[in-house]
């Protein structure tokens, strides 16, 4: 099966199957969820298993519940093949009253409808991510994104990264999908995104809830999104750029299209953050358009590594996907939710980290250092803001931001006169 590389939520499954009965494990496919799962698991139910599903599905119209016999913890591999096995497990939970019973996983969000109970307070759900690049060995994790929330005066200043541009663009094409660490080549590895996209357009597409699709159809909108990737650009003006090639699409349709997608984890877009430092109708409250790995819009473009060296402007917008794909990683087990700031005057913070316990972190990023001084006159203009809000609002001030942080592709960490700490992304860990 070859070695296991170690993930960080591998501590936090531990905690949920120490807390309830059943955990189900999402995220998209090939990410890991199951090989994560079967670490923990003491038997396993695999439910796409050719030569037995047809066996399985037969024993779910009868009796489900002989399909959860076994060892606990038991993982159910891709439960969703047969829904009824969620109301099956939400049973077996309440009956036992026992934890660490059950580890599922899924590659589409739950749908409701065809469930009989939600399973809250039964089941816990965890979201899993591509790999990383601390997770892929490819940060050395010298910054914990923790400890610097914990002590914002820690010296990382000299603390430098491995990690040369090329290594990085190479990096964010490839995509943090375990399977691609393991070819022995460099197209062998770039090959995965790219089945990955073919997969979603080819048969996901359809399979996630039954309705058919069309593949060009579907190869079309993520071409598009990914054009746009880590924009403000609005539904509508991607629905013009696909109808340029596909005029019988109607908006509804890109809408369930895009809904699909999302249900598969593919794309996950970022929400507005509306602090009232302004008034509401100067903040741009659309949202972010965001893949859950960079490599997936780099497949979609049909780009590769030689030719992003070549135009950096366009790897920026990766580049900010791939930050924002490792940030929700790192920041995960303390509840991290990512959003970001951008006002009608220009004032922007490409990011906004929120950990569950109302600690924030404003951040900007740059792939290289000439664009830092720009970066940091936002970041201290926002904070500014929140100052100056503070001393007229008396009753419900706002939090001041606990770090001010520019994420660059660049070589060295250090700490700004200003506060504002400088960090290359081949630093950062959880």
């Amino acid at each position: 099966m070859g070695e296991y590389l170690p993930r960080i939520v591998d501590k936090e499954l531990d905690l949920r199957l120490a807390a309830f009965g059943a955990t189900l494990i999402i995220g998209p496919k090939w990410c890991g969820k199951t090989t994560t799962g079967e670490q923990k698991s003491k038997s396993i139910l695999r439910m796409q298993d050719p030569d037995k599903r047809e066996g399985y599905l037969a024993t779910v119209s009868t009796k489900p519940s002989l399909l959860l016999k076994g060892d606990n913890p038991r993982l159910i591999d891709e439960w969703q093949v047969a829904p009824v096995l969620w109301d099956a497990v939400r049973t077996v939970v309440d009956q036992r009253q026992e934890e660490g019973l059950f580890i599922l996983t899924g590659s589409t969000s739950v749908d409701n409808n065809n469930i009989m109970h939600s399973g809250t307070g039964r089941i816990s759900r965890m979201k899993m991510y591509p790999m990383s690049l601390f997770e892929s060995k490819e940060s050395n994790g010298n910054i914990s994104l923790k400890k610097l929330f914990d002590n914002p005066n820690m010296d990382i200043d000299g603390i430098t990264s491995e990690l040369t541009i090329e290594e990085l663009i190479f990096a964010a094409c490839r995509g943090g999908w375990p399977a691609s660490l393991k070819r022995k080549n460099d197209a062998a590895k770039l090959l995965i995104a790219k089945d990955y996209l073919n997969n979603i357009c080819e048969s996901d597409i359809t399979t996630v809830d039954g309705v058919q699709r069309n593949p060009v159809w579907t190869n079309l909108i993520l071409r598009s999104y990914a054009r746009n990737v880590c924009t403000l650009v609005k539904k509508v003006n991607i629905y013009k750029d696909i109808t340029a090639n596909a005029d019988s699409m109607t908006l509804t349709t890109m809408n369930a299209y895009l809904n699909a997608l999302e249900k598969l984890f593919v794309i996950e877009d970022i929400e507005a953050w509306c602090p009232a430092i302004r008034s509401a109708t100067t903040i741009r409250a659309g949202e972010k358009r965001c893949f859950t790995d960079p490599s997936i819009s780099v497949a979609a473009m049909g780009l590769s590594p030689e030719y992003l060296q070549t135009d950096l402007k366009t790897f920026g917008f990766i580049f900010e996907n791939l930050c924002i794909r490792d940030l929700k990683v790192y920041s995960q087990a303390s509840g991290g939710r990512l959003s970001y700031y951008h006002d009608r005057y220009g004032l922007e913070a490409d990011a906004v980290l929120h950990l569950d316990d109302g600690r924030y972190a404003l951040i900007e990023f740059k792939l290289g250092s000439r664009e830092i001084e720009a970066g940091a006159k936002h970041l201290l203009e926002i904070a500014d803001l929140i100052r100056k809000y503070n001393k007229n609002e008396t009753q419900v001030p706002l939090r001041e931001p606990d770090l001010l942080i520019i994420i660059t592709g660049g070589e060295m960490a250090y700490s700004r006169e200003d506060g504002i700490k400088i960090i290359p992304i081949g630093t950062l860990r959880d």
